[in-house]
């Protein structure tokens, strides 16, 4: 593997937890990885089975990287990386473990006679396409192996690089059933660059999803977190659902902020430095639980239900998920990661 503008620190890390060997550890030249620390480890496996209780219709998920460099405050994949014994706040957003092999691994189970080609789901942890990937290009190798079995698939990211896979796309939405989401919580500029400050432009992600769907891709939207005084005006909700209907966004989706494990400090500790007005209201919110209150749900789902627009009409079969002219309005207040990846999820 070549590494433009890639420095080797010539240091093996610690051992970490189910990893079978010392990972090497490598640091990018470039302003988006200031500081950062990738750990090139040979994974295990590739395919991680859902558990039986997660409220989604896709059994399997592939994720090329632990840690994720976008740092967003609310993301609720945080607490994974205290597996590692690493912890949720800064070593997430600084300690990106990157599965090197995977495309390999995933080429061998792929093949077993045991796999019956289930929907396999992208991004449901961390983001697929984070900078890393314009490096690694794991997503991509993990995209070309689904593609050889013509296995059913889909993705979601925050990042405008999936278009550099739009080449895979359109094979895989060809010869079987593929779909790609991008996340855009807000707007608003100031709420954008407090709560996910490395992420690309949400402007550019709704670009993205009019350039999936000039080619042919389905392409939905995910509105998540959706954060109350934050990003919860009807005012600025609308806005996305509009932009994203002009741009023939085919699906829409809205996933109430969770605050479970470590997240709920790391983001009450956010809300002290950026909205202070607002913590007394979120300290009474998530008293003794994790989720909102079920009409606070409600009043948040109804703010996606209300405001969707009418979809221009697929050219895919109706088999594989084909509009006659409205998005799939997809509203899971219950379980983040869900979403709108293009497989439906049980309406509020």
């Amino acid at each position: 593997m070549r590494w433009d503008d890639l420095k080797a620190n010539g240091r093996r890390s610690s051992r970490l937890p189910g990893v079978d060997a010392d990972p090497v550890v490598r640091t990018f030249d470039a302003p988006e990885a200031m500081g950062v620390r990738f750990h090139e480890v040979e994974a295990r496996s590739a395919l991680n089975r859902v558990p039986p209780m997660s409220q989604v219709d896709f059994r399997w998920t592939i994720n090329p990287y632990r840690g994720c460099t976008h740092a967003c405050a609310y993301c609720f994949a945080r607490p994974t990386h205290t597996y590692l014994d690493l912890d949720a706040r800064t070593d997430f957003e600084r300690e990106i473990v990157v599965k090197v092999n995977l495309p390999e691994v995933l080429r061998a189970e792929l093949a077993r006679p045991s796999w019956r080609g289930e929907h396999v789901a992208l991004g449901t942890n961390t983001d697929p396409y984070q900078w890393c990937e314009g490096r690694y290009r794991i997503t991509r190798g993990i995209l070309e192996q689904l593609l050889t079995t013509d296995n059913p698939c889909s993705v979601l990211t925050k990042s405008p690089l999936l278009l550099r896979d739009l080449d895979l796309f359109e094979e895989l939405a060809q010869r079987t059933e593929f779909a790609a989401s991008l996340s855009i919580p807000t707007l608003d500029e100031k709420a954008w660059r407090a709560s996910e400050p490395a992420t690309p432009h949400p402007r550019r992600r709704i670009e993205a999803v009019a350039e999936l769907r000039a080619a042919g891709i389905e392409a939905g939207v995910l509105i998540a977190p959706l954060m109350p005084g934050i990003n919860d005006s009807p005012q600025q909700v609308n806005e996305i659902l509009q932009l994203c209907g002009d741009a023939g966004a085919t699906s829409i989706g809205g996933v109430a902020l969770h605050l479970r494990g470590e997240v709920r400090a790391i983001f009450l500790d956010w809300l002290r430095q950026y909205r202070p007005d607002l913590l007394p209201r979120y300290e009474r919110l998530y008293r003794g639980r994790s989720r909102m209150p079920a009409g606070e749900r409600r009043r948040l789902g109804s703010l996606v239900r209300r405001g969707a627009p009418a979809a221009k009409p697929t050219r895919r079969p109706r088999a594989l998920g084909g509009n006659e002219g409205r998005p799939q309005t997809m509203v899971d207040m219950d379980e983040p990661g869900a979403g709108s990846l293009g497989v439906p999820q049980r309406l509020f």
